[in-house]
């Protein structure tokens, strides 16, 4: 590399051999302004008046604004903001810290120079701090109809160092003569070479190169891993092409990962290159870098030949990959970098310099303690069930023996990824954060470390889904937790014939059962009952986004509709918050570079919204509650929450994918009676970060169980606490089966929660008294003899009576049911049973009535009564048609009418 010294001789000669730029009046200067802004005639109008007009625009515009000397010698670009848990003690990232390093001119290779005039600001060097005939040319291109810019580097520099908030309202164009009239400044006030050497420095040194870099020395490390001086011709071209477009030239992002050898499919890729394509935009841009540096390289041209530029058009561009991170909880403090952009920058959230440049001091709502267990758990049940020694994994974890069975049962199951979040549900505040199993590991296509699933990644919640909609149908108090709903395979249009991952239907089942033990039919139901654009409209009250293209859908009742698992968390949290939605919540507290308060404001306090009202809350929970009590939900009931031997009582449910690509769990504790203390929620995904499907894993031998560790871990301190039932609500007793207010037949009962006004008063209609008349009636179990009884069969006739074709589907249920259970058929070839199964019937291995006889008995002579004519006059019966004896034939025919 060039010594300073022969850099800058070359940089003299070169100079010298161009045009003076810097000299002429300075009402020429002024009069150059107004060129390109107003009408290009004033400028070269004749005479004293259009010299007068130029200068009374100049300073018109030049008014107020500051003096760029001044601001250029005090630019400051390392302030790093940090960011800090909630303690304010221990810090999580320095945000801008190791992404800019500011260098001196001598420090700045003349490759890097040339690369940067030669795409950025051709005469540079020679320019008064604007170019007028550039000027001209863009306006003609805009008025043509191919608008394009023709800034300078050193307006860019101004644009983004030297105008005050105020320049940049109004007009565009006032707006570039407030750009251009600063560029003539700083110029006039940095003459000659030295000037421009100061700006250009300070140009490379402020400029974003993506990837959170901030200045050409860090996007040296950040993409190569090299000092400047180290770089390749092909690298300084392309690091001067990414200034056009940090965020679309970003080489990370345009960066495919080849893996380096054969690596079987479940490994993780040891070794591999990052290389940006060769057909990539910004590969394209460099080699037009190349291009014009042939022609455009005063400093360093002398070194090279044509050849040389087109051996570094062929260079592949290799990146080294990022090294390992050294801010605690990443995907976290990503999140709060995106929050701090719209706090400090509304306007322009995703381009705020000021995050890393600002010296701000964050406090976050982060626990550390918390945050830690949650990756643990996390990063072991993605990454231990595929670890060469699974055993030996857990144990350098220092992962309990009690849950080494359910890690060792996900081996083979081709899941890699897993992410969690946990918030106070009270507050809205994240307490941990784990987007992805890990942020700094190698990846592979199935597991994606940097990736935040929890935030950025759209996922089926399948199952997870439904206590949210049937909160809201029981809000909107068009079902009840007793409502029965026939878990009967039904075609619900264009074919979608959902069935329950066991194939199963179980006939007559109440919501409450149909949510506990998630069977999709009645879900499916609920939605309908309710109106899709209803449940998809309330859904999103509860802090749901769904994509843009989505839309309303029969089967969003099972949890179609992708969103994201954050989301999801905020949801429970809502019904777990007695129905009142707190926005989330990352950043405490923000202190400016003086230690002066900025946000939040004074007086400003997250404020919570009323989704649904604490009863229909209250009821969902109550139910989801019972999923931690094996007496109650023996499958669910295996991961309840221990604080040694007592369990502790938590709500929560599962979902998974019908095609098994995604696992999720989500469930909340009681609160602390101790408002200090968290009301916790927590929500777990796991899957593959390529969306391929698990082989056979579903949510209650993987999500739940993670899910389950990491809630008993994070709140064996707190005390444990029992739901609190709003006192409006009503108990009243009901039918097992039907729902409905007990009856003559009811053959078991349970007690049930309603809202005020909700009380079923209709006897259970699921049954019929039917008169039997043993001697002359329908078959009996006794046979066709014996006294007349009542009894009580199954009544489909108003059953879901609103919907024709279910009611379809459920006679042919009860026409198979009839026959017993384990009968297959239907339009998926599903078995009838008993809820739940043959293995668990809490209400009896019944449907809860019999079906009715249709077979009769043998018709019985009808005797005539006995009759004393001297004691009572006889009846007279009807007269015995009997044949004409003189006939031949049979008896004639009574004529029709």
């Amino acid at each position: 590399m060039q010594t300073s010294l022969a850099r800058r001789q070359r940089h003299r000669r070169s100079i010298q051999r161009r045009p003076t730029g810097g000299g002429g009046s300075r009402i020429a200067r002024r009069i150059a302004i107004a060129i390109p802004i107003v009408v290009l005639v004033l400028a070269f109008s004749a005479g004293l008046v259009g010299v007068v007009f130029a200068v009374g625009l100049y300073n018109h515009y030049a008014t107020g604004l500051p003096d760029p000397k001044d601001i250029l010698t005090r630019i400051e670009f390392e302030q790093p903001s940090i960011v800090y848990d909630r303690t304010g003690k221990i810090e999580l990232a320095r945000l801008g810290s190791l992404r800019r390093e500011v260098l001196t001119f001598d420090q700045i290779p003349g490759e890097m120079l040339d690369a940067t005039t030669a795409i950025e600001d051709k005469d540079f060097w020679v320019n008064p701090g604007f170019d007028p005939v550039g000027i001209v040319s863009a306006g003609l291109d805009t008025v043509s109809g191919r608008p394009r810019g023709a800034s300078t580097i050193t307006q860019q520099l101004v644009r983004e160092r030297l105008l005050p908030p105020w320049a940049f309202e109004g007009d565009l164009y006032e707006r570039k003569f407030r750009e251009i009239i600063q560029s003539v400044k700083l110029t006039q006030d940095f003459p000659g070479e030295e000037g421009k050497e100061a700006i250009i420095t300070a140009y490379l040194n402020q400029n974003f190169y993506g990837n959170n870099t901030y200045g050409v020395m860090a996007a040296g490390l950040g993409y190569f891993g090299k000092r400047l001086d180290e770089l390749s011709l092909a690298q300084y071209a392309i690091l001067a092409a990414i200034p056009q477009s940090p965020t679309t030239f970003d080489l990370m992002r345009n960066a495919e990962q080849v893996c380096l050898g054969e690596v079987d499919e479940d490994e993780s890729c040891e070794a591999y290159d990052l290389i940006v394509p060769a057909d990539s935009a910004i590969v394209i841009r460099r080699n037009h870098v190349l291009d014009l540096m042939k022609t455009r390289s005063p400093i360093s041209g002398g070194k090279y030949v044509n050849a040389d530029y087109e051996a570094a058009k062929a260079e592949p561009v290799v990146l080294t990959p990022r090294a390992a991170a050294t801010w605690k909880a990443p995907h976290f403090v990503w999140q709060v970098r995106r929050a701090l952009g719209e706090i400090l920058c509304p306007d322009s959230p995703g381009d705020c310099e000021r995050i890393d440049t600002g010296g701000f001091r964050v406090v976050t709502t982060l626990d550390w303690k918390m945050q830690r267990t949650t990756e643990k758990w996390v990063y072991t049940a993605a990454r231990g069930p595929n670890a060469k020694d699974t055993r030996a994994f857990l144990s350098r974890q220092k992962i309990p023996g009690r849950a080494h069975g359910w890690l060792l049962n996900l081996r083979g199951r081709n899941i890699h990824n897993a992410a969690a979040g946990v918030m106070d549900y009270r507050t809205g505040e994240i307490l941990a954060y784990v987007g992805s199993a890990s942020y700094t590991a190698k990846g592979t296509k199935k597991f994606q470390p940097q990736y935040d699933v929890l935030a950025d990644g759209w996922r089926q919640p399948g199952s997870a889904i439904k206590p949210i909609d049937y909160a809201i149908g029981i809000d909107d108090e068009t079902v009840t937790a007793a409502t029965m709903f026939m878990d009967v395979v039904t075609d619900f249009g264009g074919r979608f014939r959902p069935t329950q991952a066991d194939g199963l239907e179980r006939g007559p089942v109440r919501l409450r059962s149909a949510l506990q033990f998630s069977l999709n039919i009645p879900a499916i139901k609920q939605t309908l009952i309710s109106g899709l654009d209803r449940i998809y409209e309330r859904n999103k009250d509860f802090g749901i986004r769904f994509g843009s293209s989505a839309t309303p859908v029969t089967s969003m009742g099972i949890g179609t509709l992708e969103t994201h698992p954050i989301d999801m968390i905020t949801a429970y949290g809502t019904i777990a918050n007695g129905g009142v939605r707190l926005p989330r919540q990352l950043i405490l507290g923000i202190d400016d570079d003086n230690g002066k308060p900025i946000y939040p404001r004074e007086g400003e306090k997250p404020k919570g919204t009323r989704v649904i009202s604490k009863d229909a809350a209250y009821i969902i929970t109550d139910i989801l509650a019972g999923n931690t009590q094996s007496r109650i939900n023996p499958y669910w009931g295996e991961w309840a929450i221990f604080k040694g031997g007592t369990r502790r009582p938590a709500a929560y449910k599962t979902g998974t994918t019908s095609d098994n690509r995604d696992v999720h769990a989500y469930g909340y504790l009681a609160p602390p009676k101790d408002k200090d203390l968290p009301a916790l929620v927590v929500g777990v995904w796991m899957g593959n970060s390529d969306n391929q499907p698990n082989k056979g894993s579903l949510s209650l031998d993987s999500s739940a169980p993670l899910w389950s560790a990491i809630l008993t871990d994070i709140s064996k301190d707190l005390p444990i606490e029992d739901f609190k039932r709003p006192n409006s609500l009503v108990v009243a007793e009901v039918d097992a089966f039907t729902g409905r207010k007990p009856g003559p037949f009811t053959r078991k009962t349970v007690n049930e929660l309603f809202i005020k006004g909700t009380v079923p008063n209709e006897r259970e209609t699921l049954r019929v008294a039917l008169d039997i008349d043993r001697a002359s009636g329908l078959l009996w179990e006794d046979g066709c003899a014996g006294p007349r009884v009542t009894r009580g069969f199954f009544n489909l006739s108003d059953v879901e009576s609103n919907f024709p074709n279910w009611q379809k589907a459920n006679r042919g249920w009860a026409a198979r049911a009839a026959q017993g259970t384990g009968v297959r058929g239907g339009p998926r070839g599903t078995r009838t049973s008993y809820f739940y199964s043959g293995s668990f019937a809490p209400f009896g291995r019944t449907w809860g009535a019999p079906f009715a006889p249709t077979k009769t008995c043998p018709q019985a002579p009808v005797e005539p009564p006995p009759c004393d004519p001297l004691v009572t006059e006889c009846p007279s019966l009807p007269p015995e048609e009997t044949p004409d004896p003189g006939a031949t034939g049979p008896p004639p025919k009574t004529p029709k009418p």
